[in-house]
């Protein structure tokens, strides 16, 4: 496989307090399939879907708080991880793990934007990131949520090199992000006071593809998830934001049902 340009969502995974719970749930509720737990590395543990490496769980490490926020964290590739970490710092973001390396798998770190999203970065090693993308239980799409948008469109364009575009609309400010061509890669969304408390954490929303977007929400909410907004239709396909059952936000979103064009991007 190619290696995917520099800022490219690459990679996913979370932690959760109980695994087998959260591999009960995304196997239910994206068709996920899971491999042996690696424990020389915590018990990271791969999903699987058609055979495709698309996510992972892992456990806290020992002697770390027992009951962390689960979270969905997106890893951005890097063609070098300690460079990337010095650009972070130089535009204003916090390193909150310094790089490492991951046996030969690739090398990473933890980082954190100006207003509080956190995000990561992968230099690929033997595991290049994702192998199925776009098509139903994997990764399709994400968007970073934000309270102070200027902060974080600088920030992702000053590390990552992107161009971006604003979607016409003098009713929503939505942001998209690209590496120079057509194809965008990122999203950027404001949290506005309405819908979201003031204690709810700036976060990247990462999207899976399902193939029935109100099946899916059924399935979280019978295994204890709950409905965040949606189902809704878009011209983008009918998506939904949802809480798994240990506090990790994501969304899914069904790319063939679509409602309305396109917006103008400007």
């Amino acid at each position: 496989m190619a290696a995917r340009p520099e800022g490219t969502p690459v990679w996913t995974d979370a932690m959760f307090t109980d695994a087998e719970v959260a591999k009960t749930f995304y196997g239910d509720v994206l068709g996920w399939t899971f491999g042996e737990a690696s424990t020389e590395f915590g018990n990271y543990t791969q999903a699987y879907k058609n055979g495709k490496a698309v996510a992972a769980v892992v456990p806290p490490m020992p002697g770390q708080d027992t009951s962390p926020q689960s979270a969905w964290c997106l890893y951005f590739s890097s063609p070098d991880v300690g460079a990337t970490a010095e650009k972070i710092r130089s535009a204003g973001g916090t390193v909150l793990m310094e790089p490492m390396q991951v046996g030969d798998f690739g090398s990473m770190c933890i980082a954190q934007d100006p207003t509080g999203v956190t995000f990561g970065i992968w230099q690929p090693g033997a595991h290049e990131g994702f192998e199925l993308e776009g098509e139903a239980g994997s990764y399709v799409w994400a968007e970073v949520f934000t309270r102070a948008p200027a902060k974080a469109d600088a920030f992702f364009t000053a590390v990552f090199g992107y161009h971006s575009k604003k979607v016409k609309d003098e009713h929503m400010d939505y942001r998209v992000f690209d590496l120079g061509g057509e194809m965008p890669v990122l999203g950027r969304m404001v949290m506005t006071a309405e819908d979201f408390p003031p204690e709810f954490p700036p976060y990247i929303q990462v999207y899976f593809a399902v193939d029935n977007c109100d099946k899916a929400v059924e399935a979280a909410e019978r295994l204890g998830g709950r409905k965040l907004f949606g189902p809704m239709d878009s011209p983008f396909g009918r998506f939904a934001a949802i809480l798994d059952p240990q506090g990790a936000t994501f969304a899914v979103i069904d790319t063939r049902t679509t409602v309305g064009d396109m917006p103008e991007m400007v």
